[in-house]
């Protein structure tokens, strides 16, 4: 439920807490009520007095906690005490005309409850309760009357209605206030955490550019070497074949620590909703840059071929994760280079439903 809103109040009440000021004027409501009840409704002791202080009681910050029960105490007194009225307006003729049924501190009494039940509660709670209280004016003066009266049940109607409608404005004011606090909460969140990520991204693509491929020709020199030698002995091909696979060794950690960089969620980096500590394998897994590596192999110095057989078609990524690496070499690599003398020939095969590397 709502906590109940900062009400405007004159400089010299502004000292007091808003729950003082409501006993107050459920003091003073409570005290008229009862005064209006003995001397026009002519109650008398105990009717006059209980639901007198029945009205206070309802707008009293404790009674106001549970606005439902506040209001149908509000309501019940003022019809107990109409209807007692009404038994004194009938067997004689009143002095004077009471305000009826509504009268004076209870339509301001009502007003109050059902003002802060639109504050606390859904429009279509404040909306029910003020057609109940709308019905049962109705039923009370237009089916039950009485006589010798001033009609105060269009106008309780009346001022009931505009209260509910303000209660209903100022509460969704203060729900569209709370709800643009939330959403510039949240784009800065989303601002600062997309800055983030452009961060890490643009340091992933510097160490990609920088590193892998240099360390991808590093493993396809090192396999090549062997070729361009006659008769090379067996230190020479051993550390060859180690320098090769520890090139190969650094690229799967590059792979992984590029995974982890792009990654929204390093301990979920396919974005499937649960941790695996695994960071994808490849930090730009696509096939559009196969030019590009080509290249740049060639300026190493190696004579590279490549045959691309079929028509590309855009292959969706199992679990998130694209096709193939950036690099061939390694044990995740299908594609094999096939090195004879200082040459590498690439094939590449395209099918409707995938592709062959060779």
């Amino acid at each position: 439920m709502a906590p109940l809103p900062p009400l405007s109040r004159p400089r010299w009440l502004r000292r007091l807490p808003p729950h003082v000021v409501l006993y107050l004027i459920a003091l003073g409501l409570a005290l008229a009520g009862v005064a209006e009840l003995n001397d026009t409704y002519r109650l008398g002791f105990p009717l006059g007095e209980v639901t007198g202080a029945a009205q206070g009681v309802a707008i009293a910050p404790p009674a106001l906690r549970r606005p439902v029960p506040a209001w149908w105490l509000s309501l019940g007194a003022t019809l107990l005490a109409a209807a007692g009225a009404r038994a004194h307006m009938m067997a004689d003729i009143p002095a004077s005309r009471p305000d009826w049924p509504w009268s004076t501190p209870a339509l301001i009494a009502q007003a109050l409850v059902l003002f802060l039940l639109a504050l606390r509660l859904p429009a279509r709670v404040a909306i029910g309760a003020l057609s109940v209280t709308a019905l049962l004016t109705y039923v009370m003066q237009g089916v039950v009357g009485g006589q010798l009266y001033h009609s105060t049940g269009f106008l309780a109607v009346v001022v009931f209605a505009a209260v509910v409608l303000l209660g209903i404005a100022q509460r969704g004011r203060r729900e569209a206030r709370t709800q643009l606090v939330e959403q510039a909460s949240q784009t800065e969140e989303e601002r600062a955490r997309r800055t983030l990520l452009e961060e890490r991204s643009r340091i992933a693509r510097e160490l990609h550019d920088v590193v892998a491929h240099h360390m991808s020709v590093i493993s396809i020199q090192a396999q090549v070497a062997p070729h361009l030698v006659e008769n090379p002995s067996e230190e020479l091909k051993e550390n060859l074949e180690g320098i090769r696979q520890n090139a190969l060794e650094a690229l799967t950690e590059l792979r992984r620590v590029l995974g982890v960089l792009r990654s929204e969620n390093p301990e979920d980096p396919y974005g499937l909703g649960a941790g695996t500590g695994t960071a994808p394998n490849s930090p730009q897994p696509t096939l559009d840059r196969l030019d590009a590596l080509v290249e740049n192999t060639r300026a190493a110095g190696l004579q590279v071929t490549t045959e691309i057989t079929g028509e590309q078609l855009p292959l969706p990524p199992p679990g998130g994760a694209v096709g193939v690496p950036d690099h061939p070499g390694g044990a995740e690599q299908r594609a094999a280079a096939r090195a004879r003398s200082a040459a590498v020939r690439v094939e590449l095969w395209h099918f409707p439903r995938g592709f062959r590397c060779g």
